[in-house]
């Protein structure tokens, strides 16, 4: 296996040679051993059984077990050479395969073969049909054990046969083949999970477990392997998370103790605090008055007070001379809560906090001064953009950083703003996305959480209908009726887009382009395009009847910062009274007289993206009204996107659906939302209980053996999961 300590370490190349390995790379990323062997099956086939090809989808690559029915041969009429046609079938349906000039493949492909075909599913002439396949013939079981008799033969025919993720360039059985190269030439391994722990719950030993995976002889055999490297890999992460959880407490902190400026602020509210603004904001003074830093991650329903706890936070290090600095997503949110946080304050008190904003598009003179307000400590409080983590932005004594809607944000700016401070500082995250617990445990497995679930007194439910348009076109003029009657009784309104114009689509990392298959299912009868963009909808708007003479104007990512808060500002004074704006209002805008949210396309929208747009309104005493327009098909999954998010106001509830349609995203790379996860058997949508045992049992290693003397398996395969991206993930979260 060459010349390194652990075999799983090996370099593919020095154990398959450098044309297969670089195949592997390309394709899969792969590089050592360990990562061959963690690239698991996705099903298992048999001989024995064949593929449903009615099922089959076109544009989809598949894989599949057939019989060869028939094959043909004719000659091209415009160009010199033939084309071969093979039809193949499972009893019921008939797929043809189709290879150019390749004469000699009748010889192998005669009828009554059977065996295993990968291709992406085209379309001629109203038949599916796979272009170029690859393929694998199986031999009869006579051929394979001469002399067998009929009960080896149906075994042989019913033993499963992994099919893994594949690509056009490598082919399953060809991922098999290479595995069995690396199966066979494999020395013993070390088990990452003790012994003791193993046995307690009847796990495979973790070499048992990769050969089971890999080559079972019967079902039972890859499901005990299954279960075992599914425990394996919630238990490797969970330590992780643990070692590095107990690294940040192991750093120093400057203790910010609460004194008369958050008694006066308490005292001044015109309002109570809620009983979990209370207790989050008891957990939060714990954790500042500590000598190790605050990693608090506190979630809460939109317009729950996570604001208000933050500038109590604020106030809290401002009290001993210590600087915070909140760091937001957008320039208008940035905008909004630096008038909201000097309206919180009042006069006095922001006099001497002497809050500033910092963005990207300050004028030379006004950026200069900001500067060194910061870089004097005279602000105590600072609120910015990405401008924030510039070299040019100096601390006296930054005690606290807060990151709004940190799911907007890289690993490497929060780092910036972290390193920026003396001394490590406390730091506060929060999300107004409701997170499952076992995303909780898995992806903030080294933060605190704290949860606001109660929201403030007065806050009206607000109500929220799909507004179907494949049952019934006509309502698309009657939610432009409705939100005119709202507008009638003096309140205001927001549309929601989910593009700019035709060819411009907001810059959003949670926003659903058209062609994302995994979440937009195109109908066989779909509607004419809906106008969903901002520069076709806002004219259409303005000229529509119900709403002829209302002040209707745009609002998005490509206007300039003055345009934006000159806007935003005329909406809260109450100028404007409709804006048609993309997602860049989705979090932060408060605007107590908008009643009304129209969501058009909203199937191109995730499931919290709408709950987010959604808590924009209701958020000043009147009813609040949400409509969801989409021309999705019922019972597609676009349309129960969207049902979900109309059926319920449970943040939490949604969080969970969210989880299930989206997966969980990269939990130990730098990407954080949707997509393809780093986890392999793992799920976090339904392997809660398991993540919370492996948690558990992790937790009970490290405290008897913290450095992991004892354990050096489980401290090669922390070194190997946390490759140096997913290392310097950890750190720096």
């Amino acid at each position: 296996m060459g010349a390194v300590t652990n075999p799983l370490d090996a370099r593919l190349g020095g154990v398959l040679g450098d044309r297969t390995a670089k195949a592997l790379t390309k394709a899969f990323g792969m590089r050592t051993v360990a990562d061959l062997l963690a690239h698991y099956p996705r099903r298992y086939a048999r001989r024995g059984e064949l593929t449903a090809l009615s099922e089959l989808t076109v544009g989809e690559s598949v894989t599949i077990v057939a019989d060869v029915l028939s094959v043909s041969e004719r000659t091209m009429k415009q160009r010199k050479g033939s084309i071969l046609e093979v039809a193949i079938g499972d009893g019921k349906g008939i797929l043809t395969l189709t290879f150019f000039n390749q004469t000699w493949r009748k010889a192998e492909l005669t009828p009554g073969r059977r065996g295993i075909f990968a291709g992406k599913v085209g379309e001629y002439r109203g038949a599916r049909q796979l272009a170029h396949p690859d393929y694998e013939l199986f031999e009869t079981g006579d051929e394979r054990d001469p002399g067998s008799g009929g009960r080896d033969a149906q075994k042989w025919a019913m033993q499963p046969i992994p099919i893994y993720p594949a690509t056009s360039t490598v082919a399953s059985w060809q991922i098999a083949k290479t595995l069995a190269i690396v199966l066979d030439t494999l020395p013993p391994l070390d088990d990452p999970v003790p012994r003791q722990l193993r046995e307690e719950r009847g796990l495979l030993d973790f070499a048992q477990a990769l050969q089971w995976i890999h080559r079972p002889e019967q079902d039972s055999q890859w499901r005990r392997a299954r279960d075992t490297l599914r425990f394996h890999e919630a238990f490797v992460l969970q330590a992780a998370l643990l070692q590095q959880r107990a690294a940040l407490r192991a750093q120093p902190a400057a203790p910010r103790v609460a004194g008369d400026e958050l008694m006066g602020f308490d005292a001044a509210l015109p309002w109570t605090l809620t009983d979990d603004q209370r207790l989050v904001g008891e957990e939060i003074a714990r954790d500042l008055a500590a000598e190790v830093p605050m990693n608090r991650l506190v979630q809460g329903e939109v317009g729950s007070g996570k604001t208000l706890v933050a500038v109590r936070a604020m106030l809290t290090v401002a009290e001993g001379g210590g600087q915070s600095a909140l760091l937001a997503p957008t320039e208008v949110l940035a905008h909004q809560h630096y008038r909201s946080i000097v309206d919180t304050l009042g006069p006095d008190r922001a006099a001497r906090m002497r809050p500033v904003l910092l963005t990207g598009q300050l004028g030379a003179a006004e950026r200069k001064r900001a500067l060194l307000s910061i870089a004097s400590g005279a602000s105590r409080i600072v609120i910015g953009t990405h401008a924030l983590l510039g070299d040019t932005v100096q601390f006296v004594d930054l005690g606290l950083v807060v990151v709004d809607e940190q799911h907007r944000f890289g690993v490497e700016q929060r780092e910036s703003l972290r390193r920026k401070g003396a001394v490590p500082p406390h730091v506060l995250v929060l999300t107004a996305t409701p997170i499952p617990r076992t995303v909780a445990m898995t992806v903030f497995g080294d933060l605190d959480i704290s949860t606001i679930a109660t929201l403030p007194a007065g806050r009206v439910p607000i109500v929220s209908h799909v507004v179907a348009l494949a049952e019934r076109p006509e309502l698309w003029h009657r939610a432009w009726q409705r939100l005119g009657e709202e507008l009638e009784q003096g309140r205001q309104g927001f549309v929601v887009v989910p593009a700019i114009d035709p060819t411009t689509v907001e810059d959003d990392p949670d926003a659903l382009a058209p062609e994302d298959d995994r979440r937009v299912e195109a109908a066989p009868d779909a509607l004419p395009p809906l106008p969903a963009t901002v520069a076709e909808l806002t004219p259409l708007l303005r000229a529509h009847p119900a709403l002829e003479g209302r002040r209707i104007e745009p609002l998005h990512g490509r206007m300039s910062t003055e345009e934006k808060n000159s806007t935003m500002q005329a909406f809260a004074r109450g100028e404007v009274d409709v804006l048609v704006a993309t997602t860049v209002i989705e979090v932060g805008v408060d605007v107590p007289n908008a009643s009304t949210m129209v969501v058009v396309e909203a199937d191109r929208f995730g499931v919290s993206q709408l709950h987010q747009l959604r808590g924009r309104v209701g958020r000043g005493g009147v009813p609040g009204l949400c409509l969801f327009v989409t021309a999705a098909q019922p019972e597609t999954l676009a349309r129960e996107r969207v049902e979900a998010v109309a059926s319920t106001l449970d943040g939490f509830e949604l969080a969970q659906v969210d989880l299930e349609l989206r997966r969980e995203g990269d939990v130990l790379g730098a990407t954080q939302s949707g997509g393809r996860s780093s986890l392999t058997l793992l799920r976090v949508a339904t392997d809660g209980d398991l993540i919370g045992d492996a948690r558990v049992a992790a937790a009970e290693v490290l405290e008897a053996d913290a450095g992991l003397a004892e354990h050096p398996a489980l401290s090669d395969a922390l070194a190997r999961r946390l490759d140096d991206d997913a290392r310097e993930f950890l750190a720096k979260n």
